[in-house]
């Protein structure tokens, strides 16, 4: 889950299903949360159905990992990040990464790099150097 954080600005290599998924649960959960500080610590507050000042700032903090995670879950997938750009269409968009996110990442290495899991020591240095 942490795994997108320390790979924040790492928009290249490729991501599991299970790092994918554990982000979105955690995202989720502290989304829910901060939705409930909003709602206890600001009440009246702003408009109806709009994000609150706690939940603003989650959604801010997380906008770049959320990117890069998703750009290395459509890599896993041997997709271009370009692929991204379909969640612009309405509903069909979203259903379109929506199941590329839920699809087995290609065995072995593919244009993107190796699987999850498989990159060695080195590259990991490269990676934070």
């Amino acid at each position: 889950m942490f795994a997108a954080y320390s790979n924040y600005w790492d928009f290249r290599g490729r991501a599991s299903r299970a790092e994918y998924w554990l982000f979105f649960l955690f995202n989720v959960l502290v989304g829910v949360a901060a939705g409930l500080v909003d709602a206890f610590a600001f009440p009246g507050e702003g408009v109806p159905g709009l994000l609150g000042p706690t939940s603003l700032l989650f959604v801010f903090a997380n906008l770049i990992p959320n990117l890069s995670l998703t750009f290395r879950r459509l890599h896993d997938t041997d997709r271009t990040a370009w692929w991204i750009l379909i969640g612009a269409i309405p509903l069909i968009g979203g259903l379109v990464l929506f199941v590329f996110s839920m699809l087995p990442g290609t065995r072995g290495e593919n244009r993107f790099g190796p699987a999850p899991g498989d990159r060695s020591y080195a590259e990991l240095a490269t990676t934070f150097a």
